[in-house]
């Protein structure tokens, strides 16, 4: 890929832009070092307009920090933080090769994706928010780190079968800053819980809910509360409302179908309680599946995925 000819830190290149958000934009680029060493690497810069604003430049560090310290293999890690040449804060994480759980569903076109598949995708992502969730601070007490942006852009999928689940950072960022500023939850509202729209606090049970809404959505292929303007959207999530996915697809287990309705039930007291027993519950689906769901079927699903895309 041709490089942007600009370098930051002295040791990082860009090579292209990969999207931009409400506070920061994401690159592909290389880390060049010694003899030759060279290594892909995804690069977020906070966006001029925050990288003057001392409040948010302050929290965007203290986030780094926190979410550096997860090191778990389903969360994206973080390799460097640092200033560029013009102020701006900059996080580097690693490079996932293949795509986000939104491209690969979208793959798909109108055929129905693999349950099994999904709910195996599912299964990984539940262990990342499960190490999230009981984090603890150096002194053993117990300090969670709530995602709060569970969707699935996301959510990587590896073309080896890994699924990482990205952007703790900058989700607990973007839920401390104003939660109405321009852009900052442009296509994060439909991903809500309920309850954070009525200004109760994220916790674990409003991240399962997340990932409820993108299971729902990853089996039939539809928005479960998108559509209209924001205050639409708020109004549907507000109220809750589920489509069965018993009436979606016929092919789907019952079990399956009563796991992700009990995420996203709309009183958090009637979900899951944590993270791990949401993954006990999918685990104990796929074990009565005979085919394998591992990383290599998912991994060739990726890579199948990466060519009708590409086609």
């Amino acid at each position: 890929m041709t490089s942007t000819g600009e370098w930051i830190a002295g040791k990082y290149e860009l090579l292209a832009q990969l999207g931009e958000g409400g506070m920061a934009n994401v690159w592909r680029g290389v880390t060049h070092g010694a003899a030759g060493f060279t290594r892909k690497v995804a690069i977020k810069r906070v966006l001029p307009k925050l990288a003057v604003d001392s409040g948010f430049a302050a929290m965007f560090v203290e986030e780094a920090r926190v979410v550096s310290e997860l090191q778990h293999p389903n969360i994206v890690q973080v390799h460097d933080f640092d200033l560029d040449k013009n102020g701006r804060y900059f996080i580097v994480m690693e490079w996932v090769e293949g795509v986000d759980l939104d491209a690969w569903v979208r793959s798909f076109g109108e055929n129905p994706t693999p349950w099994p598949l999904v709910a195996a995708i599912g299964i990984e992502v539940l262990r990342a928010l499960g190490a999230a969730h009981e984090r603890r601070d150096e002194t053993g007490r117990p300090a969670p780190v709530i995602h709060r942006d569970v969707t699935p852009a996301n959510i990587l999928l590896g073309n080896s079968g890994i699924v990482k689940l990205a952007d703790f950072g900058l989700a607990r960022a973007m839920d401390r800053a104003s939660m109405t500023a321009p852009g900052m939850v442009k296509g994060k509202l439909s991903y809500l819980a309920p309850e954070l729209l009525e200004g109760q606090p994220a916790g674990p049970r409003s991240d399962l809910y997340g990932l409820g809404i993108v299971l729902w959505e990853c089996l039939t292929s539809k928005r479960l509360f998108a559509g209209g303007g924001p205050g639409q959207v708020v109004m549907r999530v507000r109220e809750g409302k589920v489509p069965s996915l018993r009436d979606a697809r016929a092919d789907l287990p019952p079990s399956l179908v009563e796991v992700v309705h009990c995420a996203l039930a709309r009183n958090p007291q009637d979900r899951f309680e944590a993270a791990a027993e949401m993954q006990r519950a999918l685990s104990a689906i796929l074990r009565t599946h005979p085919e394998p769901t591992d990383a290599r079927p998912l991994g060739a699903s990726v890579r199948e995925a990466q060519e009708r895309l590409r086609a």
